[in-house]
């Protein structure tokens, strides 16, 4: 009876062990996908950041370009009204 019991021991401990590393695994992926959460959104922002960032350049060499061709127009006008 005593080995008996011993042996439902043990099988019950290993089942609890068993049980833990089941519930550990299951905190390790809900961290991962905590973090592959975070991971996602940090990159949809930087990805906001890198096309505002890529139409304000635009924007930029628009306003230089057109700055340029006004500053050639008067350049050209003057010359010819020399």
């Amino acid at each position: 009876m005593k080995k008996e019991r011993e042996d439902w021991m043990r099988l019950y401990h290993k089942m609890l062990k068993g049980i833990k590393a089941m519930i550990d695994m299951q905190r390790m992926l809900k961290n991962i996908k905590k973090i592959a959460e975070e991971m996602s959104t940090t990159v949809t922002e930087m990805e906001r950041i890198i096309l505002t960032a890529s139409t304000n350049n635009q924007t930029m060499n628009i306003t230089n370009i057109t700055q340029i061709a006004e500053d050639l127009r008067y350049l050209i006008q003057s010359d010819m009204d020399n």
